[in-house]
């Protein structure tokens, strides 16, 4: 008896057990269920502004597309402008160069032309130099013929002979000897003259025998020539370092008057400019 009223409390207990398990599977089951749910709503939004966020992305790429054919189209219309500027600019200096390479062979063409005509005249002009140089060689060789035949006198001081000339044209000949200084005069009978850096004074003259006499008047002192003969040297020494002065008298004429030169070494002083 005690068994059987122990049986049906033992499967009382497992029934309720089995109902607890049931009831918490089902419990956990809505759970589950009402989660997946939230997830679900959640997503269905997030795909939504996805959606939205791509017809968005669309438009702004259509507008994009357009605008860069506008752009496009811009620049291609950019660029042929600058190409048609660019075949003028090219176009441009091939002329400008093909005047200039005209130029340059017309200056070229005017400058052989130049250069011809220099070199003619420098031909010419060597050959004037030659006829130049032949010239000055036998006026030098005529000149020394010259120097050589003048007459060589002995001075009245000195001991050895003076080169003197007899007239104009030969005193030319020695002053291109350049070794002394030449001064000509012409005297008055009673005038006091200078001559170089001294005075010279005729005190008479004898036409007939071709005499004369002369005073000179050098550093303080006074020098007679008397009774000298034309074409005679007559020497004297003058300056701080006495220096050898030579005046030769080439004619006297019936008026009184006599010319010469009076000679004096390159060393000796000169006169002051405009005596």
């Amino acid at each position: 008896m005690s068994e059987i009223e122990d049986a049906p409390r033992t499967y009382s207990g497992a029934i309720l057990a089995v109902l607890a398990v049931a009831l918490l599977a089902a419990i956990g089951g809505l759970i589950w269920c009402s989660t997946l749910g939230s997830r679900l709503t959640t997503q269905q939004a997030e795909l939504a502004d996805a959606k939205q966020e791509n017809v968005k992305l669309a438009a702004e790429l259509r507008e994009t597309d357009a605008r860069l054919r506008v752009t496009t189209d811009e620049l291609g219309k950019s660029l042929g402008l600058t190409q048609k500027q660019l075949d003028a600019r090219a176009e441009e200096i091939i002329h400008r160069e093909q005047v200039d390479n005209q130029r340059l062979v017309t200056a070229q063409q005017q400058t052989a032309q130049q250069v011809s005509a220099v070199s003619s005249e420098v031909s010419n002009v060597k050959t004037d130099v030659g006829g130049v140089k032949t010239d000055l060689g036998k006026t030098q060789n005529d000149l020394a013929t010259a120097v050589t035949q003048l007459q060589s006198i002995r001075g009245d001081l000195s001991s050895t002979n003076s080169v003197i000339a007899r007239n104009h044209d030969e005193l030319v000949l020695l002053e291109h000897k350049g070794d002394r200084n030449y001064y000509e005069f012409t005297l008055t009978k009673g005038q006091k003259k200078p001559v170089g850096t001294v005075s010279l004074e005729l005190k008479k003259t004898d036409p007939k025998k071709s005499r004369f006499t002369l005073n000179v008047y050098a550093d303080d002192k006074t020098y007679e020539k008397k009774d000298r003969n034309v074409n005679e040297p007559l020497q004297f020494y003058s300056g701080k370092d006495p220096s050898l002065f030579e005046i030769v008298v080439n004619t006297i004429s019936s008026k009184n008057q006599i010319t010469g030169y009076l000679s004096t070494p390159k060393g000796a002083p000169v006169p002051p400019t405009g005596q």
